[in-house]
């Protein structure tokens, strides 16, 4: 399926999306590598296409959501004594400023 809609300039975007997506199922970075790894990287051979950026682009997407299930932040909050509701509104700020960021430079930005 992702060979059929992407190009050679938006395979790591669709990649980056796809990662977001399956990150809120998956919140687990080898988990989801485990579930999409395999397939992107298929994909990415068969367009002929750099690997390396195809699993910085998975990153990108599983690093996206990780700012919308803060389980990073528990021990700093726990620190801080701050609650999830005091932090979230930067998270999801960031989360939504990082988006533009993301598909811009995985257009750009070379192999």
């Amino acid at each position: 399926w992702f060979v059929a809609i992407s190009s050679g300039a938006t395979y790591p975007v669709w990649t980056y999306i796809s990662a977001c997506i399956i990150n809120i199922f998956v919140p687990s970075g080898g988990g989801q590598w485990a579930v999409q790894g395999p397939v992107m990287v298929k994909a990415a051979q068969t367009l002929q296409l750099s690997i390396p950026k195809t699993v910085m682009a998975m990153a990108y997407g599983d690093q996206w959501t990780n700012l919308f299930q803060p389980f990073w932040a528990l021990p700093l909050l726990g620190i801080t004594r701050l609650r999830v509701r005091d932090i979230m509104a930067y998270c999801i700020a960031i989360m939504f400023l990082g988006i533009p960021i993301y598909v811009i430079l995985l257009l750009l930005l070379p192999a």
